[in-house]
């Protein structure tokens, strides 16, 4: 089929539009124009017209995956889950990730190096931490580096305990704030240790229970 002319859209930037005889319209991106050296005339088969419709859908996915880092950080497998939850193919979505990690644009390591702190920051412990890199894709062999730049969850058990705290330390108080740094992800050995610094003696978890 033969090119009748090509456009620029006035749609979306990058966007070119490529009018066939019959009134079909391609839409590709200025890569594939350069890359296919599309011209007006030119005539184009079934076998051409199937390889640039691929090229223009890879072109699109890595396009919306460069938009999607640039709003957040984010791990390679969600980057990947986002992509296909729009419309991308499970192959288009590895592809433009694996675009993306080539040139530095998104790396596992230093994403989830910047969850755990962000976690950290909100008062949260090494528990919590490994359920949001878990819940982020983060794989697992980087889990530990990632855990190695927490800071002591002495501090940060201190605070909560000091901004927590009702009145005496009776068994009731203690059995309710140590739950709490449970819930956000804290080691007993550390509340235990923190509720020992508060002046509240504890030895054994199995006195709770």
């Amino acid at each position: 089929m033969r090119i009748d002319r090509i456009e620029a859209s006035k749609r979306k930037r990058g966007r070119v539009l490529v009018f066939l005889e019959g009134g079909a319209c391609l839409k590709i991106t200025e890569q594939e124009l350069l890359d296919f050296g599309l011209r007006a005339g030119d005539e184009l088969d079934e076998s051409t017209q199937k390889r640039l419709k691929e090229a223009a859908g890879v072109s699109d996915v890595k396009t919306t995956a460069a938009d999607l880092i640039g709003r957040r950080a984010m791990s390679r497998a969600s980057l990947e889950k986002k992509l296909q939850e729009k419309g991308a193919s499970e192959a288009e979505a590895r592809y433009a990730a694996e675009w993306l990690e080539a040139i530095g644009a998104i790396d596992d390591a230093d994403y989830a190096a910047l969850l755990a702190n962000h976690c950290a920051r909100q008062g949260y412990g090494p528990q919590r931490v490994k359920q949001k890199l878990f819940e982020k894709g983060v794989p697992r062999d980087l889990w530990d580096d990632a855990l190695a730049t927490l800071p002591d969850p002495a501090e940060a058990i201190d605070g909560y305990l000091r901004s927590k705290r009702r009145g005496e330390l009776d068994e009731k108080e203690k059995k309710r704030l140590a739950d709490g740094l449970l819930r956000r992800g804290f080691a007993w050995s550390d509340i235990r240790a923190g509720l020992n610094r508060l002046g509240a003696e504890i030895w054994e978890e199995s006195t709770w229970n």
